[in-house]
């Protein structure tokens, strides 16, 4: 990459990792499923005005914002609302690799190498190690929530292949549009309306900004930016900057909320990361689909040989 645009990299990377700080800001002010109804109501709006069309068939759209909206960001948020650490999460989340590869297999009858099972067993195995790591009386239940989240994230991102949207911005725009309806409705019958317009009466700035940060930096201007990549370079280039989002994921947590990795965790991430390097390196039995973005929110893409 050109240094400029090496930057750049590494900047997205850097706010997708704080994203997860900003996630447990907002989340310490707002019901999980109202926040991310929120989070996609300002991803939509006013970008919408100015992407009028995504691209693909409305079905794909509809798919994405099932499995990335509902799905994916649901589980996140409300796995992170029940004691799951940002830091922790952010490396969590980085399975979503070895989902993608699994739902590829099953759904769309893609090959994988022996490398790649490889590093989906590695993967795999840093995942038993950050669970035995919990243990009985830490967070499990919300720790196996963020994993659903990564197996959502998974699903979208084999959908995403599948649709190929031309203009990724514009098709993300349009998930956000599709998410937030379906996404306001749980909130109402989950957590209550009263217990929601309780959080709007009482809004804070920080959770305004908390809002603002996730819905247009991490999303709106986070995707612009990994679109421009994507299209300047090829997706096995750019696909190695998602292994950087845990890394600022991590130290963001450590910084500002004083969040504690153990010696278990960092060996459980390295296998993680390493299995996600071999899927991105390892060569793919059949031609590489374009990546697809991270979510923010995460947000990594699909990994060569996954997402």
């Amino acid at each position: 990459m050109a240094p400029r645009h090496l930057l750049l990299a590494l900047g997205l990377a850097a706010v997708w990792g704080v994203n997860f700080v900003v996630i447990k800001v907002g989340l310490d002010h707002f019901p999980p499923l109202l926040f991310s109804a929120l989070r996609f109501l300002v991803s939509a709006v006013p970008a919408i005005l100015f992407l009028r069309h995504p691209g693909v068939g409305w079905r794909w759209v509809a798919a994405v914002a099932f499995a990335l909206g509902i799905l994916q960001f649901s589980l996140l948020f409300i796995g992170m609302s029940a004691g799951m650490p940002p830091g922790l999460s952010s490396l969590v989340l980085q399975t979503q690799a070895v989902f993608t590869a699994l739902f590829a297999v099953a759904l769309i009858g893609e090959r994988l190498g022996w490398r790649q099972v490889l590093g989906l067993v590695v993967a795999l195995g840093g995942v038993g190690l950050i669970a035995f790591d919990l243990g009985a009386a830490s967070p499990v239940g919300a720790f196996l929530l963020v994993l659903g989240a990564a197996a959502g994230w998974g699903l979208s991102n084999v959908a995403t292949r599948v649709a190929s949207p031309p203009n990724m911005l514009a098709f993300m725009v349009w998930v956000s549009a599709l998410a937030t309806p379906p996404l306001f409705a749980l909130s109402a019958l989950v957590e209550g309306p009263a217990r929601g317009l309780a959080a709007l009466r009482t809004v804070t700035w920080p959770a305004v900004g908390a809002v603002v940060f996730v819905g247009l930096l991490a999303t709106v201007a986070g995707f612009g930016v990994w679109g421009y990549l994507i299209r300047t370079y090829s997706a096995s280039t750019v696909a190695p900057v998602s292994l950087l989002v845990p890394v600022f994921g991590t130290a963001a947590a450590a910084v500002f909320l004083g969040e504690r990795i153990t010696a278990v965790q960092l060996g459980a991430g390295v296998l993680i990361i390493a299995g996600v390097l071999a899927g991105l390196t390892a060569p793919r039995a059949r031609s590489a689909p374009r990546a697809a973005p991270p979510a923010s929110d995460p947000v990594p893409p699909v990994s060569r040989g996954s997402r």
